[in-house]
Protein backbone atom coordinates (compact mmCIF):
# COMPACT_ATOMS: atom_id res chain seq x y z
CA UNK A 1 0.00 0.00 0.00
CA UNK A 2 1.35 3.97 -0.90
CA UNK A 3 1.58 5.79 2.28
CA UNK A 4 -0.55 7.87 2.80
CA UNK A 5 0.55 11.74 1.89
CA UNK A 6 -2.05 14.49 3.14
CA UNK A 7 -1.22 18.43 2.18
CA UNK A 8 -3.34 20.95 3.79
CA UNK A 9 -5.09 23.70 1.35
CA UNK A 10 -6.55 26.98 2.28
CA UNK A 11 -9.84 27.94 0.71
CA UNK A 12 -11.87 31.39 0.38
CA UNK A 13 -13.84 30.44 3.72
CA UNK A 14 -11.67 31.02 6.64
CA UNK A 15 -14.12 28.68 9.04
CA UNK A 16 -12.95 25.90 6.62
CA UNK A 17 -9.78 23.83 5.57
CA UNK A 18 -9.38 21.59 2.61
CA UNK A 19 -7.39 18.50 3.46
CA UNK A 20 -6.07 16.98 -0.11
CA UNK A 21 -5.14 12.84 -0.07
CA UNK A 22 -3.13 10.96 -2.46
CA UNK A 23 -6.05 8.63 -2.30
CA UNK A 24 -9.52 8.39 -4.41
CA UNK A 25 -12.67 8.17 -1.80
CA UNK A 26 -14.92 8.23 -4.69
CA UNK A 27 -14.82 8.64 -8.31
CA UNK A 28 -17.28 11.87 -8.62
CA UNK A 29 -19.38 13.58 -5.97
CA UNK A 30 -19.56 14.79 -2.48
CA UNK A 31 -20.54 13.02 0.61
CA UNK A 32 -21.47 16.50 3.31
CA UNK A 33 -21.82 15.52 6.78
CA UNK A 34 -23.04 18.79 8.89
CA UNK A 35 -22.88 16.71 12.41
CA UNK A 36 -21.90 13.64 13.54
CA UNK A 37 -25.23 12.25 13.74
CA UNK A 38 -25.22 12.45 9.86
CA UNK A 39 -22.27 10.69 9.69
CA UNK A 40 -23.24 7.83 11.59
CA UNK A 41 -23.35 3.97 9.81
CA UNK A 42 -22.73 5.94 6.89
CA UNK A 43 -18.92 7.12 6.94
CA UNK A 44 -16.54 5.21 9.95
CA UNK A 45 -14.08 7.77 8.67
CA UNK A 46 -16.50 11.19 8.89
CA UNK A 47 -17.30 9.96 12.29
CA UNK A 48 -13.76 9.84 13.39
CA UNK A 49 -13.25 13.64 12.37
CA UNK A 50 -16.08 14.36 14.05
CA UNK A 51 -14.15 13.05 17.40
CA UNK A 52 -11.56 15.90 16.32
CA UNK A 53 -11.95 18.86 19.30
CA UNK A 54 -13.57 22.16 17.09
CA UNK A 55 -15.13 19.64 13.81
CA UNK A 56 -18.03 20.86 12.99
CA UNK A 57 -18.68 19.57 9.14
CA UNK A 58 -16.99 16.63 7.27
CA UNK A 59 -17.07 17.16 2.95
CA UNK A 60 -15.37 14.14 1.64
CA UNK A 61 -14.71 14.65 -2.05
CA UNK A 62 -12.86 12.53 -4.62
CA UNK A 63 -9.36 13.00 -3.11
CA UNK A 64 -10.07 15.66 -0.64
CA UNK A 65 -11.70 16.58 2.83
CA UNK A 66 -12.84 19.58 3.56
CA UNK A 67 -13.45 20.32 7.12
CA UNK A 68 -15.43 23.36 8.60
CA UNK A 69 -14.62 24.51 11.95
CA UNK A 70 -16.74 25.36 15.13
CA UNK A 71 -16.88 29.19 16.27
CA UNK A 72 -14.91 28.00 19.49
CA UNK A 73 -12.74 24.98 17.64
CA UNK A 74 -8.67 25.77 17.61
CA UNK A 75 -6.96 25.39 14.16
CA UNK A 76 -3.90 24.12 15.27
CA UNK A 77 -5.90 21.33 17.12
CA UNK A 78 -8.09 20.58 13.72
CA UNK A 79 -5.03 20.76 11.94
CA UNK A 80 -2.75 18.53 12.90
CA UNK A 81 -5.36 15.77 14.19
CA UNK A 82 -7.46 15.51 11.07
CA UNK A 83 -4.35 14.00 9.48
CA UNK A 84 -3.37 12.35 11.74
CA UNK A 85 -7.10 10.23 11.64
CA UNK A 86 -7.53 10.73 7.95
CA UNK A 87 -3.70 8.47 7.75
CA UNK A 88 -4.81 6.12 11.15
CA UNK A 89 -8.48 5.70 9.11
CA UNK A 90 -6.30 4.62 5.38
CA UNK A 91 -3.52 2.44 6.50
CA UNK A 92 -5.78 0.54 8.75
CA UNK A 93 -7.59 -0.27 5.17
CA UNK A 94 -11.35 0.30 6.73
CA UNK A 95 -13.83 1.64 4.44
CA UNK A 96 -14.66 5.43 3.83
CA UNK A 97 -18.27 4.31 3.50
CA UNK A 98 -20.76 1.82 4.57
CA UNK A 99 -21.22 -0.51 1.80
CA UNK A 100 -25.28 0.37 1.62
CA UNK A 101 -24.22 4.32 1.46
CA UNK A 102 -24.30 5.83 -1.50
CA UNK A 103 -22.80 9.58 -1.44
CA UNK A 104 -24.82 10.46 -4.67
CA UNK A 105 -28.48 9.51 -3.34
CA UNK A 106 -31.22 8.82 -5.28
CA UNK A 107 -31.20 11.42 -8.64
CA UNK A 108 -34.57 12.87 -8.94
CA UNK A 109 -36.33 13.92 -12.17
CA UNK A 110 -38.74 16.59 -12.97
CA UNK A 111 -42.32 14.64 -13.50
CA UNK A 112 -42.68 17.08 -16.30
CA UNK A 113 -41.47 15.51 -19.72
CA UNK A 114 -40.79 19.42 -20.92
CA UNK A 115 -38.29 20.11 -17.95
CA UNK A 116 -36.55 16.72 -17.97
CA UNK A 117 -34.29 17.84 -20.93
CA UNK A 118 -33.66 21.22 -19.32
CA UNK A 119 -32.72 19.16 -15.83
CA UNK A 120 -29.91 17.10 -17.85
CA UNK A 121 -28.72 19.84 -19.49
CA UNK A 122 -28.42 21.70 -16.19
CA UNK A 123 -26.78 18.55 -14.53
CA UNK A 124 -24.09 18.86 -17.40
CA UNK A 125 -22.99 22.12 -16.98
CA UNK A 126 -23.09 21.18 -13.31
CA UNK A 127 -20.74 18.48 -13.72
CA UNK A 128 -18.39 19.63 -16.37
CA UNK A 129 -18.03 23.57 -15.52
CA UNK A 130 -19.24 24.76 -12.27
CA UNK A 131 -18.24 21.36 -9.65
CA UNK A 132 -15.03 21.01 -10.72
CA UNK A 133 -13.83 24.34 -9.84
CA UNK A 134 -15.92 24.44 -7.21
CA UNK A 135 -14.11 21.32 -6.16
CA UNK A 136 -11.03 23.27 -5.88
CA UNK A 137 -12.20 25.36 -2.98
CA UNK A 138 -12.87 22.93 -1.04
CA UNK A 139 -16.33 22.80 -2.08
CA UNK A 140 -19.35 21.40 -4.15
CA UNK A 141 -22.21 22.44 -5.77
CA UNK A 142 -25.59 19.96 -5.85
CA UNK A 143 -28.75 20.02 -8.05
CA UNK A 144 -31.91 19.94 -6.21
CA UNK A 145 -34.46 20.93 -8.35
CA UNK A 146 -35.53 22.60 -11.84
CA UNK A 147 -39.37 24.30 -11.21
CA UNK A 148 -41.07 27.36 -13.07
CA UNK A 149 -37.56 28.73 -14.70
CA UNK A 150 -35.58 28.55 -11.02
CA UNK A 151 -32.78 25.92 -10.26
CA UNK A 152 -32.70 25.10 -6.75
CA UNK A 153 -28.70 24.23 -5.88
CA UNK A 154 -26.95 23.39 -2.47
CA UNK A 155 -23.55 25.20 -1.64
CA UNK A 156 -21.60 22.37 0.56
CA UNK A 157 -17.95 22.29 1.67
CA UNK A 158 -16.18 25.31 1.84
CA UNK A 159 -19.07 26.76 -0.52
CA UNK A 160 -21.60 26.82 1.98
CA UNK A 161 -20.85 29.43 4.75
CA UNK A 162 -18.15 31.29 2.63
CA UNK A 163 -18.63 35.10 2.45
CA UNK A 164 -18.39 35.30 -0.79
CA UNK A 165 -21.31 32.13 -1.68
CA UNK A 166 -23.92 34.72 -3.16
CA UNK A 167 -21.48 36.05 -5.47
CA UNK A 168 -20.62 32.67 -6.71
CA UNK A 169 -23.86 31.25 -7.21
CA UNK A 170 -25.79 34.26 -8.39
CA UNK A 171 -22.74 36.22 -10.35
CA UNK A 172 -20.60 33.05 -11.45
CA UNK A 173 -23.47 29.76 -11.46
CA UNK A 174 -26.49 31.76 -12.72
CA UNK A 175 -24.64 33.90 -15.36
CA UNK A 176 -23.48 30.71 -17.15
CA UNK A 177 -26.59 28.69 -16.69
CA UNK A 178 -28.93 31.15 -18.30
CA UNK A 179 -26.38 31.78 -20.39
CA UNK A 180 -27.00 28.56 -21.84
CA UNK A 181 -29.96 27.44 -20.94
CA UNK A 182 -32.73 30.45 -21.86
CA UNK A 183 -35.80 29.13 -19.96
CA UNK A 184 -33.60 29.38 -16.89
CA UNK A 185 -35.07 32.95 -15.01
CA UNK A 186 -32.98 32.77 -11.62
CA UNK A 187 -30.66 30.16 -9.46
CA UNK A 188 -31.38 30.24 -5.91
CA UNK A 189 -29.61 28.59 -3.08
CA UNK A 190 -32.15 25.58 -1.20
Amino acid sequence: MEKVQISLEFTPNPNTLKFVVNTRFMERGTANFLSASQAQGKSALAEGLFKVPGVSAVMIGPNFITITKAVDGDWDVVAEQVPQTVEKHLEAALPVFSPDYDPAGPATVSSKPEDQEIEKKIREILDNEIRPAVAMDGGDITFGKYEDGVVYLSLQGACSSCPSSTATLKIGVETRIKELIPEVKEVVQF
